[in-house]
């Protein structure tokens, strides 16, 4: 693979658009552009994966396939509230396009009870191949990258069955029933897995489990350590061996558990910018766990703060060229393509 010097006239010409994909996240679609990149978008994400120099900063909506199949009751009830895969039932609120478990349930009456109350998902229930074949087949390009997208970690889940406040009591008195609870909960996990990379071709996967406020974790590393750590380890150890690699969703001021994380096995953190200083993670950790930010463009923005915006992200977080922005452009009437000046910017700073 080779990223050729910066050919700005060639590189911008109409290639014509790709294929919208299904949204994930109950998201508007974002019509993807395709420029005439000097290699593939795929084998430029495999550059900054494997800590070489891509070619441009990959935008995830227009580099990637990314994959949310509503078959999932999980991925269902996020983005349109129901049922989840566990029994929680999911209130959705259209103004914040979010689902919160709806405001006086409760699926489990205490976490030591989940082999008898709860009634496990099976996966074969499924008809996997057909949901690709009506909806992702014709749409998923193998020249992009295909992240698979998974919601509800460890403990989201365990938060969401029962409460936060009993989930912060369980992770200290109720470590055995946890222990059995996410082993066999792993492997549910692995097992989705496995699906994403055999039926939907997938070369990454999101997995969410938010672990933190505003001004700190949810919890001491210590205990991260000891009750979710080996479960995480033999998750990403199960998905690096299928040949995939691990976005970690995790949001609120998570800073001190970085090298946790990198322990574990993620590959890369998709973390929260204003609670976090991504920059001096960056440079700290960068080279050890890339990164991805969710950057939905305000549409009263001004057309000059924006590419400014922009601009300092390239040339900050994103000159070390292991940082992907998840970024969806919500105002059509810019004065400019804003898709066009992340790629202009990053290849002139790649191709110095």
């Amino acid at each position: 693979m080779s990223c050729n010097p910066f050919n700005k006239e060639e590189e911008l010409k109409d290639m014509g658009m790709y294929k919208d994909v299904p949204s994930p996240y109950g998201f508007p679609p974002v019509h993807a552009r395709k420029f005439n990149t000097p290699i593939t978008p795929k084998e430029n994400f495999q550059l900054l994966m494997q800590n070489k120099k891509p070619c441009w900063m990959p935008v995830l909506p227009i580099d990637s396939n990314i994959v949310q199949p509503e078959v999932m009751p999980d991925a269902f009830a996020r983005n349109h509230g129901g049922i989840d895969w566990f029994g929680i039932d999911w209130a959705f609120e259209p103004k914040s396009n979010a689902a919160m478990v709806r405001p006086n349930t409760r699926r489990l009456s205490d976490i030591t009870e989940w082999e008898k109350e709860l009634v496990w998902p099976d996966l074969n229930t499924i008809d996997w191949k057909k949901d690709y074949e009506e909806n992702y087949k014709d749409a998923i390009d193998p020249d992009r990258f295909t992240t698979f997208m998974i919601v509800n970690g460890l403990f989201e889940r365990t938060a969401d069955l029962t409460s936060f406040g009993d989930t912060f009591c369980y992770l200290l008195e109720e470590q055995e029933a946890l222990e059995a609870f996410y082993t066999k909960l792993t492997d549910f996990h692995i097992d989705l897995i496995k699906i994403a990379k055999e039926v939907y071709g997938a070369d990454m996967i999101t997995f969410h489990d938010d672990m933190g406020t505003q001004r700190s974790p949810f919890m001491s590393n210590e205990t991260f350590r000891e009750v979710m750590m080996p479960h995480y380890q033999r998750m990403n150890a199960a998905a690096h061996d299928m040949g995939l690699y691990v976005n970690y969703h995790c949001c609120g001021n998570v800073e001190p558990m970085i090298p946790l994380f990198i322990e574990a096995g993620f590959d890369l953190w998709e973390g929260q910018d204003n609670a976090n200083n991504k920059l001096s993670i960056m440079e700290n950790y960068g080279d050890k766990m890339a990164q991805v930010s969710i950057m939905v463009g305000d549409p009263a923005l001004p057309d000059e703060d924006l590419r400014k915006l922009i601009t300092d992200l390239v040339n900050t977080v994103g000159k070390t060229g292991r940082f992907i922005p998840y970024y969806i452009e919500t105002n059509p009437d810019r004065s400019f393509d804003s898709y066009e000046l992340f790629y202009v910017l990053s290849r002139e700073l790649y191709s110095r």
